[in-house]
């Protein structure tokens, strides 16, 4: 009966192009406006890192000015500083560990038609690669002794590693930076993860840096700090290791733990770090330490925009309009076929039977304006993407899941759109009606 009445739709449909054009477009631009906003919101927001984002906690403390929290209304600083990073990572408390922070080198390629230029660092430890599941091309990352050693070693970045080395492996080789030799111990492969969240300070969906070195550089080659830097009190002296001695947060600081139970007892030991600071003078506010999984940090910097759910509150009002329209424009095309209706009624079609077969008529005007719906919605992806540019780079495409949801959505809410027309039409007495004919 289902292939019967799709055809019944399908002659339906065709009696009136102009009328079906109009409900198919109305749907399409809902579905359209709806999945481009949708969209951007899912990929924004979906789980960077789903089989272990559960394990892996972001660390907050409460070193701030005793009468001001850093955030209201008692947020703790979303950074830590070069004290905490370093004391932390030497009690080396949790499964795996990293201090990171940003910072630049200048490259002075080896070949001679080659010009030195400028990279963005990311200072970070040993376990950050197995921690983010950082995929390598050539090579690994550096060992710890790599870091207590402060050797200079080096990871770069696939795009680095063309533009320096023409793609070629270039495990251990050597590269120089501001007039230092670099021993190159691996090469990432294609890495760009949607958000950025190890980092969020500088923006959840900046590109990942050039390259890697380990940070415990960054004391003894006096490396900058490029990323957000807070302080609430001035340091002491004109000096690097007075910024570093100093109470500026500059630092990022995750832990993984092979069990997420495990965040209780390293909370415990976070409270008893800050208790033993609080005895050297530091830490002037209450104990306020934080531990925040993958999700829970992405909601707490808000990495969906507000702006961002409302363009997409706004587009969810706009497909109820054009669901509206779809209504009103069903209500007289269903009505306008009373006259076949009540003569179907008169040969012994059930009333089920012919709202069955209206509401299929309706799904099929849906799955028709879906499809025009995804081609708008690939189409505004595509104009968010020219507009931005990589500030949004993998985050205006559409797939499966979303190219699913805009169908779905399509064909269910015009079948709901299709149910009080169909009501209508269905409901109008055969016998009078026939009188009339």
């Amino acid at each position: 009966m289902f292939i019967y009445y799709l055809r019944l739709a399908m002659l339906s449909l065709r009696k009136n192009i102009l009328l079906t054009s109009l409900m198919i477009t109305a749907i399409g631009l809902g579905i359209g406006a709806a999945m481009t906003t949708i969209t951007v919101n899912y990929l924004m927001s979906a789980d960077p890192i789903p089989h272990k984002s559960d394990r892996l906690f972001y660390v907050q403390l409460d070193n701030w000015d005793p009468n001001s929290p850093y955030q209201e209304p008692n947020e703790p600083p979303d950074q830590v500083t070069w004290l905490e990073a370093t004391n932390l990572m030497a009690a080396g408390k949790a499964f795996r560990q990293s201090a990171m922070g940003q910072s630049t080198l200048i490259v002075e390629p080896n070949r001679p038609e080659q010009k030195p230029f400028v990279t963005r660092v990311r200072m970070a430890y040993a376990d950050f690669f197995p921690m983010f599941d950082v995929p390598f091309l050539y090579g690994s990352g550096w060992t710890a002794n790599d870091d207590l050693d402060r050797r200079l070693v080096v990871v770069l970045s696939k795009a680095t590693n063309d533009e320096v080395f023409g793609g070629v492996n270039s495990v251990g080789e050597n590269l120089v930076m501001e007039g230092r030799s670099y021993q190159v111990v691996g090469v990432l492969d294609d890495w760009h993860p949607r958000p950025k969240f190890f980092d969020l300070s500088t923006g959840a969906f900046n590109l990942p840096e050039d390259l890697y070195v380990p940070y415990s550089l960054k004391e003894s080659l006096e490396l900058p700090s490029t990323g957000n830097n807070n302080c609430w009190q001035p340091v002491s002296e004109d000096t690097f290791q007075a910024f570093l001695q100093s109470e500026c947060v500059n630092s990022q600081f995750w832990v993984e733990f092979e069990d997420p139970d495990d965040q209780y007892e390293y909370l415990a030991f976070l409270d008893n770090y800050v208790a033993e600071q609080k005895k050297l003078g530091r830490f002037p506010r209450e104990t306020n330490n934080r531990l925040s999984n993958v999700m829970d940090w992405m909601e707490n910097q808000e990495v969906v925009a507000e702006d961002a759910r409302m363009m997409m509150y706004m587009a969810l009002m706009f497909l109820i309009v054009c669901l509206l329209n779809t209504v009103a424009l069903l209500l007289a095309k269903f009505i306008g076929r009373t006259g076949e209706i009540a003569l179907r009624r008169a040969v012994g079609a059930s009333r089920r039977t012919l709202f069955a077969q209206h509401l299929i008529e309706a799904g099929l005007i849906g799955a028709a304006g879906g499809l025009l719906g995804l081609i708008l919605a690939w189409l505004g992806l595509k104009g968010i993407n020219g507009l931005y540019g990589d500030q949004i780079n993998g985050l205006t495409s559409l797939d499966p899941n979303m190219i699913a949801l805009a169908i779905g959505l399509a064909v269910i809410s015009t079948i709901l759109a299709g149910l009080y027309p169909t009501w209508r039409a269905c409901s109008v007495p055969p016998a009078g009606q026939l009188k009339t004919q």
